[in-house]
């Protein structure tokens, strides 16, 4: 079943090509005010300019073409040539009837579905993983459920890093100043103290520095005993990392890391070389962009003049191998703005290796602390990732320990956990992702404004109408007589209409400003039109239209990694 903007859309285009003036598409857009009308269009306007005739007159003839129809009442012109449109109340009635007793919630799958690899978190092995992760973790798994629930086949790729110079230092103080008991119990803390005492100790003792080289150089000939440290090294990491993707809910189909790609990397080079592609410049192996202006004084190292592989290199081994195993359409990387100029070099090396798969760079922004600096702690370090998220549980715990004090402990915990971490995720996602923004407690965990705990509340808010009114109408019509009901199912009605367009842009803050309006909607609703009070077919229609308003809220949420609770 079409969406009503997609019926409207096809009326307009009809009658368009009837009056000899195809070509332009329908210009539909939500009318901004609702006063004029549900849905308006330009093409009018657009239209005017190419046939060089007066837009309000050309209106009126495509107004006349349309007229009013089963669907919608006769357009008004409006302004210099706008056309606005009103749906039918019986018609948005039974649109949201359908809409609440199928699945998808009237959502179209993509057609042709694609498969997609989608490479986002990326932490460090032997390193906490930290405040920095989180818009790249959040953001990733965020499309990853979106493709998925538009049809897509989309493999979740987390590329770790887990292959570099800081491992001699790293074993070179395991084997001298390792705590075991300290490593079994926070093995990340003492992986980062290992490395930290060597890397102080260097500055003072060039010995020192020699000899972690000399572990270096062991680990990547493969000597058998360093290998065995490096891969403890890895073991206990993802051990940590996975932690913390359990509490968030995210999941990786692969996790590789660079190690993997190791063997491919000579040959690589040597196929950039016989290509034609790559040339020795001062004894590095570099590939020139000549023909493009912003990279033509930025070629790209595939291989230092030591012999040295960089990311460059270790990123077309990935490329080829994700073709190979996935065959994928596109590949999307959730990497922050800092690294464009790195991608760009890349994907125009894919693309000069005849690799044609759609290579994505979805860039983004930085958190910043309160002085509007990139958030750090006092010391100057990065902020953990599980401090912020530890951080959150506590802080909703309490909020809902003070507005429910008889809350079962367990119940409560469970509660805080939606709450908190919802309020982190929806604190990224709310905003566009090239934007920095503060990172703010009293702000994501407020239950009012655009935040998750408001959203949460307004799905709260429905649980609590249901327990009072008892089983659920089955199969009822949707009536919307009163104002701030059609309004709220107008609002409804958009939701099959905007969850496609997230993925044009990679900007799941439509969706959060679209669940945030709905929500408001919905408390104008439930203050202006009683529910379990209205006469028995108005309460049946109005029970109907809030649990459809659930229904959207909590999906749209889900593809978003946030769960609501039922009470709060």
């Amino acid at each position: 079943m079409p969406t009503l903007r997609e019926s409207l859309e096809a009326r307009i285009e009809a009658a368009l090509e009837s009056c000899g003036l195809q070509g332009a598409g329908a210009g539909l857009s939500p009318a901004t005010d609702a006063k004029f009308g549900d849905y308006q269009s330009n093409a009018a306007m657009v239209l005017a300019k190419r046939e060089k005739a007066n837009p309000r007159e050309l209106a009126t003839r495509i107004a006349a073409a349309i007229g009013e129809t089963e669907d919608f009442s006769a357009p008004e012109i409006a302004g210099p040539g706008f056309l606005n449109f009103r749906i039918k109340d019986s018609v948005l009635g039974d649109f949201l009837t359908a809409m609440r007793d199928d699945v998808r919630l009237m959502v179209d799958s993509a057609s042709p579905p694609k498969t997609i690899v989608l490479d986002f978190s990326s932490p460090n092995v032997a390193k906490p993983m930290h405040v920095g992760h989180i818009r790249s973790t959040i953001l990733g798994d965020c499309l990853a459920r979106i493709a998925r629930f538009l049809g897509h086949r989309v493999i979740t790729d987390n590329h770790i890093g887990d292959w570099g110079t800081q491992f001699g230092k790293v074993i070179y103080g395991w084997k001298h100043f390792r705590n075991e008991e300290t490593l079994t119990r926070d093995p990340i803390t003492e992986l980062v103290r290992l490395y930290r005492e060597v890397n102080s100790m260097e500055a003072s003792d060039p010995t020192i520095a020699k000899e972690a080289r000399e572990e270096l150089v062991k680990l990547q000939a493969g000597d058998p005993e360093n290998l065995a440290i490096w891969k403890r090294c890895v073991e206990l990491s993802w051990l940590e990392f996975q932690k913390l993707y359990d509490l968030l809910g995210v999941h990786f189909d692969e996790h590789l890391g660079e190690s993997a790609y190791n063997d491919a990397l000579g040959p690589l080079c040597d196929r950039l070389t016989a290509m034609g592609l790559a040339e020795i410049s001062e004894g590095a192996l570099c590939v020139f962009f000549r023909d493009i202006p912003e990279l033509e004084e930025r070629p790209a190292i595939i291989r230092k003049a030591d012999g040295g592989f960089l990311y460059a290199t270790t990123d077309l081994a990935t490329i080829e191998y994700r073709l190979a195993r996935w065959n994928p359409d596109e590949v999307w990387y959730v990497v922050g703005t800092p690294q464009s100029l790195h991608f760009q070099q890349i994907f125009e090396i894919a693309r000069r290796m005849g690799i044609h798969a759609n290579l994505r760079h979805i860039p983004f922004g930085s958190i910043l602390g309160d002085d509007r600096k990139i958030m750090k702690t006092r010391s100057g370090e990065n902020v953990g990732l599980s401090e912020v998220l530890n951080e959150a549980l506590s802080r909703a715990e309490e909020i809902i320990k003070t507005k429910s004090p008889d809350m079962p402990a367990d119940e409560r915990s469970a509660i805080a956990r939606m709450v908190g971490l919802g309020a982190v995720k929806y604190a990224e996602l709310s905003q566009h992702r090239m934007t920095d923004y503060v990172f703010s407690w009293d702000k994501m965990l407020a239950f009012q404004g655009n935040t998750a705990p408001y959203l949460q509340n307004a799905c709260v808010r429905v649980c609590s109408i249901f327990r009072k009114a008892g089983e659920l109408p089955v199969h009822v019509p949707i009536q919307i007589p009163h104002p701030t009901e059609r309004a709220l199912g107008m609002k409804l009605a958009r939701y099959p209409e905007n969850v496609p367009l997230i993925l044009d842009e990679f900007r799941p803050n439509l969706l959060a400003n679209y669940l945030f309006e709905l929500a408001e909607h919905f408390h104008s609703f439930y203050e202006a039109c009683p529910v379990l009070k209205s006469s028995e077919s108005e309460r049946d229609s109005r029970l109907a239209l809030c649990d459809l308003t659930h229904k959207v809220i909590t999906h749209g949420l889900d593809l978003m990694g946030i769960q609501c609770p039922e009470r709060m």
